[in-house]
């Protein structure tokens, strides 16, 4: 879904028990005047349910803000950190939906997804939040479509962050989509910290072969662990499973490619390791939301780059 979009106003929606991190991460992005940098002022309002109170946050926090609910009347987009609750009032849920209707853009880091789905905005949309929450997520909400390999959805009018890193990576995004048009893009999940050597030797080479056949078998043996114990440990560790994790690492090759190289798309589907155009284009399509040839248009680096016959014909 692409978003036109002129992002002037930025209400932050703190519900009790909300993370202090993650508003500071919204207002680290939107609610420091950053136009020296080229990056456009917004109208920064902190808003909750009763302004005339101190909102309670989580490890004893407080903080006072000067908007009510009412904040969020005209707001471009409204953010929704984190927070410990997973119930919350009516007036609250009902001025995020308003807000929603008259065509705010509304984003979530971490489990602030859960305050999004209690007002129905994630009813049969893709989304995320923090992998430790995706199953709870997914079982209070079954109508929701929790994306657990991904740093953030961006489904247009609605986007939604992993982890508290991610959150900042998504407002980056939207920062970004503002200045570039509003492509619709999947962040690549990193290669993150492991608590044992030998796994995190292994995730080095995957990376470095996205281009080999990389069995659990073969994986495991890198490992030094039995199968069972490999495939145990790397969802620990990840968050995902081996395949999933392999498959967003050689997107990312993917997008690299497309956009620095004049590649066809067959080459670049060898050298990321999908094997074929075909497979390629199922992998990248379901995961960044647009064909390959589509987002090379839009983001190559180079004067002309050479398609495919496949590619021009699709």
């Amino acid at each position: 879904m692409m978003v036109g979009m002129v992002l002037r106003t930025v209400a932050v929606l703190l519900a009790d028990q909300a993370a202090a991190f993650e508003f500071g991460v919204i207002h680290e992005v939107f609610g420091l005047d950053r136009t020296a940098d080229g990056v456009p002022a917004f109208d920064f309002r902190a808003c909750a349910e009763h302004p005339e109170r101190p909102v309670d946050l989580l490890n004893g926090l407080s903080l006072n803000v000067p908007y009510g609910l009412g904040g969020l009347q005209g707001a471009d987009l409204v953010a929704v950190p984190a927070t410990k609750l997973r119930e919350f009032s009516p007036a609250l849920l009902e001025a995020l939906r308003k807000a929603h209707a008259a065509g705010a853009t509304v984003l979530s880091v971490c489990s602030g997804a859960f305050v999004l789905a209690a007002a129905g905005l994630l009813d049969d949309r893709q989304c995320a939040t923090h992998w430790i929450a995706a199953d709870e997520l997914q079982t209070a909400y079954p109508r929701a479509k929790v994306n657990r390999d991904v740093l953030f959805v961006d489904d247009g009018d609605i986007i939604t962050s992993a982890g508290t890193a991610a959150g900042i990576d998504a407002c980056l995004h939207l920062v970004r989509r503002e200045r570039d048009g509003g492509q619709r893009q999947f962040v690549e999940m990193p290669i993150p910290e492991c608590t044992t050597d030998s796994l995190r030797t292994v995730l080095a080479w995957m990376e470095a072969n996205l281009d080999t056949e990389q069995p659990v078998a073969v994986l495991a043996r890198r490992a030094a662990m039995s199968e069972r114990t490999f495939a145990r440990r790397f969802v620990q560790e990840t968050g995902t499973t081996p395949a999933k994790w392999l498959a967003r690492q050689r997107v990312h090759r993917a997008r690299e490619l497309l956009e620095s190289s004049d590649l066809g798309i067959d080459q670049v589907a060898a050298r990321s390791g999908f094997g074929s155009a075909a497979l390629l284009r199922h992998h990248f399509t379901r995961q960044v939301g647009v064909a390959p040839s589509d987002y090379r248009r839009t983001f190559s680096r180079t004067s002309e780059p050479v398609l495919a016959p496949a590619e021009l014909s699709a």
